[in-house]
């Protein structure tokens, strides 16, 4: 008869591939158990919780047209499902190898932005969409924004090593002029559409990641003093269109404006009024369901949060944008690589600024750019660059020097 020492000492069996996948996947240190949890499910309950409010914002007017009045949710789930699924690819890619590929992702960036120019399609007064088949739409200057942070991450992320020392040293003038140089072109191309909104998200990241990257603070101090007299010569020289000015200047006048712009806002800071602590209900809120808001699904989805779910609702919206932006910075502190630091860096710019933005002219106290909120506001574009910027996050979380079982 065998000992239960005998048992315990003989060999375990070998077991199949199949088997060794699934005891990977499932054990204390697998990639899955490593992702930034916090991190994933706030940017799944926003996209959720944005298909909901997207719902309610166009369900009445589906219905009043005669058409299905389910399929603005429809789209945005299928936007959400492709967009998961490039998240997944862009967590698997290495992002160290994609340093390697950062040139092309840009010049495939300009490529679409230049695409955009010659055969896009005109909306709300900006040439920047491709239309394609069965209604959908892509606008190219989304995933530039991606294309963007690549390349000043791997040039910022590049390790100056002094050969006798060995020391790293920070981003240099050259660096920097390398880095406004490969800005510039894009940004150039955006403003021929024009959407302004876009370049200015450009201008935040591009101040963010040098500022990080300890690139010489003369530049970052320069480079903010040249936007804000930029910005003054626009306005003075009317160097905009006149719908973009009123967008620019209309949240700084009185509330008696009638402009079409001002109406828009006006609108919005009502529908949020009206929502009290705990809102109106969802599918029942008076301006949302009355279709006074214009463009509720997209610019304006915050509108429906702050009506339906009211206070406690839009508070607890902000909640989860917040805990994108913590744990989005939480990876960019952790990463010992610079190369990771800046993407994630970038990433946090991004969001940030229009999170803020989106929020802020909902309110009344931000120009009104045409910026869509995270997550949340509707556009399959958006909802795919914005997945894959998390897809990136995720990817340099696994991948952590302060990870001892990174990959």
């Amino acid at each position: 008869m065998t000992s239960p020492t005998a048992l315990r000492s003989s060999p375990v069996p070998p077991r199949g591939r199949i088997g060794q996948l699934r005891d990977r996947a499932s054990g204390r240190h697998s990639p899955l158990r490593r992702l930034d949890w916090p991190l994933q499910i706030s940017v799944i309950m926003l996209a959720v919780l944005g298909a909901l409010l997207v719902w309610s914002a166009t369900r009445q007017r589906e219905i009043e047209s005669g058409g299905d009045p389910q399929i603005f949710l429809k789209r945005h789930l299928l936007n959400l499902a492709i967009g998961l699924v490039l998240a997944g690819v862009a967590t698997l890619v290495d992002y160290r190898i994609l340093r390697a590929y950062a040139p092309f992702v840009y010049l495939g960036s300009l490529l679409g932005l230049v695409a955009v120019l010659l055969v896009g399609s005109t909306i709300n007064g900006a040439h920047s969409w491709i239309v394609l088949p069965a209604g959908f739409q892509l606008q190219p200057s989304e995933f530039a924004k991606v294309a963007l942070i690549l390349g000043m991450a791997m040039i910022l992320g590049e390790k100056h090593d002094d050969r006798d020392t060995g020391i790293r040293l920070n981003p240099g003038h050259q660096d920097v002029i390398l880095v406004l140089a490969l800005a510039v072109v894009p940004m150039a191309l955006i403003m021929m559409q024009p959407d302004f909104g876009t370049v200015m998200v450009f201008v935040f990241v591009i101040l963010g990641m040098l500022a990080v990257s300890g690139a010489p603070s003369r530049w970052v101090i320069g480079l903010i003093l040249c936007g804000v007299l930029f910005g003054a010569a626009i306005l003075q020289f009317h160097l905009l269109k006149p719908y973009q000015e009123a967008r620019l200047t209309e949240f700084v006048r009185d509330n008696q404006n009638t402009s079409s712009t001002g109406y828009n806002v006006d609108q919005a800071m009502t529908a949020i009024a009206n929502g009290g602590l705990t809102g109106r209900g969802l599918f029942s809120g008076m301006q949302t369901q009355g279709q006074f808001v214009p463009e509720q699904q997209t610019d304006f989805v915050f509108t429906v949060a702050g009506e339906e779910l009211g206070f406690l609702g839009a508070g607890g919206v902000l909640v989860l944008l917040g805990v994108v932006l913590w744990r989005a910075l939480s990876i960019a502190f952790d990463s010992g690589d610079t190369f990771g630091t800046m993407i994630s860096t970038g990433v946090v710019c991004w969001f940030a600024f229009q999170m803020f933005v989106n929020i802020g002219m909902t309110l009344g106290v931000m120009p009104v750019t045409g910026l869509p909120l995270p997550f949340l506001s509707y556009g399959g574009s958006s909802m795919f660059a914005n997945l894959l910027a998390v897809g990136l996050l995720q990817n340099v979380r696994l991948r952590s020097r302060s990870d001892p079982y990174a990959l």
